[in-house]
């Protein structure tokens, strides 16, 4: 009985000392548009703040990513679930429905409503587990909030588990949120709304911190006459926008005492780095430099009230950066490595009257969506026709359009080593097609339809813990990022 009794107590005491070794709150940021070219640039120029702080304490990388790049939410769904999209389901923005062969968010959910607002969203669709769904089933009683610029990106970095999300509504200048999440929006949320503070920073103008010679690269438009906004106009890509982010989870920190116990706490940030007129996500104006300088006071002033309020040795900070725009094509015109387009409206159409020929005068085509084209198989199954068949004369159809690379029938795709990581069984179209390096894909003649940014993207990646200062040297793989914090 002694025996026992001496195990069970030394079992609680290595637990105890587990909870009292973690770090009692974590804050994750991925800022859209950050670039590991672009913190280099400005390396030299930093004034004080959090991105100085990070550039000379954190372990400092690179990450790449194992699939296609579309610009979109799919990296965000990698790095916090740290699997592909063939697992995570996340392939896109968008999906193609065959239900009404309309587009729809991938996160849609008619199940829960909105709260301010008419986005009806949850992670129900998402496959994988999270980082925060590790948290809540590692620590129960965690206390986990995500703030975000978009809808889509605030509910991934939310996962399933998280106690509420919550997004910037600029029509409505006002926090909006899912009913997904048990809190729904949270109180502190609601008393910025109440308060009117968004609307305060909107109506700020936003003009250069420096003379326009000071910053590195000014644009010729910008040395005749500097940049200058009404914040509201533009909110979501300006540097109030990131300000209203860091506010709120200063906010929520504050109302719901994160990290001020032994179990662990999870903030989830998106931030931006990205400026209205931005083509690219490399820094290419003053306006673009600005945002990050403004975002470097930012995560500096959250950085320090963090070490007023609950001492820096037991908060960690994890910022990575995501590509969204990547090479502007006019630069690569420039160094004649011309952009040319495909357009998968007119790529369906075709590939309609190309089988109308063969089987009849038959709508024989729903849609094109992305890089897939999908087949009326109800048609098909009533023809009693094969649909393998199809597929693969349709594949061979499109392999002569000019600027497609490869194309195949879906099933085969999801196994190809080039794509089938990019691809899951419940969108992949019935054909799947991938075009050759320096083509876009663009929809309605003039929707870009989630192109590939560009080859091979790599994000930088900056941890910083109070008591943690080196980590092995190396690059990291995208699916390597939600492992860190734990």
């Amino acid at each position: 009985m002694r025996k026992t009794y001496l195990y069970y107590t030394l079992m609680l005491s290595l637990l105890a000392a587990c909870l009292s070794a973690a770090p009692r709150l974590t804050v994750v940021a991925v800022v859209d548009g950050m670039t590991a070219d672009n913190l280099n640039t400005l390396r030299p120029f930093w004034p004080q703040g959090g991105i100085r702080i990070l550039s000379e304490e954190a372990f400092q990388t690179t990450v790449s990513y194992p699939h296609l790049v579309y610009g979109g939410n799919e990296t965000t769904a990698t790095l916090m679930t740290g699997v592909t999209p063939d697992r995570h389901g996340y392939t896109m923005d968008t999906y193609f429905s065959r239900r009404d062969r309309m587009a729809h968010a991938m996160l849609e959910d008619e199940s829960v409503r909105g709260i301010g607002t008419k986005e009806r969203l949850s992670a129900k669709s998402l496959l994988s587990q999270t980082m925060t769904d590790k948290m809540r089933l590692t620590y129960p009683e965690a206390k986990i909030y995500a703030i975000g610029l978009q809808a889509e990106t605030s509910v991934l970095l939310a996962g399933h588990a998280a106690n509420a999300c919550c997004w910037l509504d600029t029509e409505n200048q006002q926090w909006v949120a899912t009913a997904a999440y048990s809190e729904g929006l949270p109180s502190a949320a609601y008393e910025q709304n109440k308060s009117g503070r968004i609307a305060t920073l909107a109506a700020r103008q936003w003009t250069p911190r420096m003379e326009i010679p000071n910053y590195t690269c000014p644009t010729a438009q910008e040395r005749k006459k500097p940049f200058a906004y009404r914040a509201g106009d533009v909110l979501k890509r300006s540097p109030e926008a990131n300000t209203l982010v860091v506010e709120l989870a200063l906010a929520i920190q504050q109302a719901e005492k994160l990290g001020t116990d032994a179990t662990p706490d999870m903030l989830l940030l998106q931030l931006h780095a990205l400026s209205p007129l931005a083509t690219s996500d490399k820094i290419a104006s003053a306006e673009q430099e600005d945002v990050y300088l403004r975002l470097n006071q930012d995560l500096g002033f959250l950085m320090d009230q963090l070490n007023k309020r609950i001492g820096r040795a037991n908060y960690q900070v994890l910022v990575v950066g995501r590509p969204v725009l990547g090479t502007d094509p006019q630069k690569l015109n420039e160094i004649h490595m011309p952009v040319q387009t495909f357009n998968a409206d007119r790529a369906a159409a075709l590939t309609g009257t190309y089988l109308m020929a063969l089987y009849g005068h038959e709508r024989w085509v729903d849609g094109a969506y992305g890089q897939s084209i999908y087949l009326n198989r109800t048609l098909i199954e009533q023809k009693r026709l094969s649909l393998e068949t199809l597929q693969r004369q349709v594949a061979n159809f499109l392999m002569d359009f000019e600027g497609v690379q490869l194309a195949m029938p879906g099933h085969e795709a999801m196994l190809h080593p080039q794509i089938g990581s990019t691809l899951c069984k419940r969108h992949t179209g019935d054909v799947v097609f991938l075009l050759q390096p320096g083509w876009q894909l663009i929809q309605d003649d003039k929707h870009v339809a989630d192109r590939v940014i560009d080859d091979n993207p790599v994000s930088p990646l900056l941890y910083w813990s109070g008591t943690i200062r080196t980590m092995p040297e190396g690059k990291l793989d995208a699916t390597d990022v939600a492992d860190l914090i734990f």
